[in-house]
């Protein structure tokens, strides 16, 4: 038994000895202020919390200090250095900002989305072409007789559609000016400023989109209604709910409300609803789009140009931007091309086929809810005013916000 301990020691001093030998460096790891109990890692391995002094190797080494911001965010230092045999070294660490892992795969999960959307669009486009580049001469004069027939009708419906709209027109002109509530109006200090909806006739969809897109169908806004002027920002948001969730809260109070779900956003109308008396709520997707074309068809909620009327992937410097910066619409609406996608109440659906044609909510499951409009990460495509997504009523990510429609008067 004797002989056995002297051997268990001997191998001990052993492992002793090469340990110091394998440790024979030493780091003084400095961090200041808020940044102390950063985590500290050489060749991948966890050394403790910064400020530390640890016995390194000598050789090439990797060092990494990082601490957690929040659910996106890191303060992340890296450097190679070389440690000489007996040697010490003091490094004052200083971070940088960058995205976690998870915010970064996020991010181009969503971009992945957004380009199979937008390659499924331009793969349909070139399918038609094919299609069309192959017709016979007989049956490019049977279109063409087919097209004048089209147009002919078009023409027929879309003067039934000015006559229908002035008459309602007319009607709510003169409701307004009776004064039973005014054009543009605000229902208390921190509530959103909502802009009056004349009802009228519209051509909703596009037969030249994507399949959820289509068809295009004449739609009837029976009763007039009143929209936000522009997405509820964050002020307005912290003014009700106590605290705003949105990622880019350094924005300002002016910038929309992000990181909010269709679910949240629920929450907080009721909360509203009881505050003022009124009755807000989320504006149908037929209501939506009719207040973003307001009376035209254009390809973007208010022109032709994504650049003068929103905020997308080209010139939004990655961020939301303070609202009503960018040219109104006709309706005198901002925003809702670009900057968050505004979550609608209806459900989704993957076409218009049987759509309600009178401007009301298209109920369903309501296990996918509807978003229009596109981003501040969206390229121009997507945030035409015909494109339409869907997610679960739960989600909530950095670009997902809303606009708010109410009862008139």
């Amino acid at each position: 038994m004797k002989a056995i301990n002297r051997l268990f020691l001997l191998i001990t001093a052993c492992l002793m000895s090469a340990s110091a030998i394998a440790a024979s460096a030493k780091m003084h790891i400095v961090c200041a202020g808020k940044d102390d109990g950063a985590e500290v890692y050489i060749n991948g391995k966890f050394r403790g919390e910064c400020p530390v002094d640890i016995f390194v190797p000598e050789g090439r080494l990797k060092l990494v200090v990082r601490k957690v911001v929040d659910a996106d965010h890191e303060w992340v230092f890296e450097k190679d250095i070389r440690m000489a045999d007996d040697s010490e070294k003091k490094v004052e660490v200083v971070f940088s900002l960058r995205k976690t892992a998870a915010s970064q795969k996020h991010e181009e999960e969503r971009l992945a989305v957004e380009r199979a959307e937008a390659q499924r669009h331009e793969a349909e486009h070139k399918r038609v072409e094919t299609v069309e580049d192959a017709e016979t001469p007989k049956r490019e004069a049977e279109r063409a007789h087919g097209e004048a027939a089209d147009q002919a009708e078009a023409a027929k419906h879309q003067a039934e559609n000015l006559r229908v709209a002035a008459q309602m027109r007319n009607e709510f002109d003169a409701v307004l000016k009776n004064g039973a509530f005014k054009a543009v109006f605000r229902d208390c200090a921190d509530c959103p400023e909502m802009v009056a909806i004349a009802p009228g006739v519209f051509e909703m969809g596009s037969n030249n989109g994507t399949a959820g897109e289509k068809p295009a169908h004449r739609v009837v806004i029976g009763n007039g209604f009143a929209l936000g002027k522009t997405e509820v920002t964050q002020k307005q948001w912290q003014a009700v709910m106590g605290k705003a969730p949105s990622k880019f809260s350094n924005c300002g109070d002016d910038c929309p409300v992000e990181q909010v779900s269709w679910n949240d956003v629920q929450a907080y109308i009721q909360k509203l609803n009881a505050r003022t008396g009124k009755q807000y709520r989320l504006p149908s997707e037929a209501e939506w789009e009719y207040a973003c074309r307001a009376g035209r068809k254009q390809e973007y909620c208010g022109g032709e140009n994504p650049d003068s009327v929103g905020w997308y992937e080209q010139n939004s410097g990655h961020s939301t931007h303070p609202v009503g910066r960018k040219q109104a619409n006709a309706f005198g609406l901002y925003d809702m091309s670009g900057n968050v996608w505004e979550w609608v109440e209806d459900s989704y659906h993957d076409s218009y086929n049987v759509a309600p044609g009178d401007g009301s909510v298209w109920a369903g499951d309501g296990v996918q809810r509807v978003l229009r409009g596109g981003s501040w990460l969206s390229k121009s495509q997507i945030a035409r005013a015909a494109f339409r997504v869907r997610l679960d009523p739960d989600s909530r990510y950095f670009d997902l916000g809303f606009r708010l429609a109410r009862m008139l008067p």
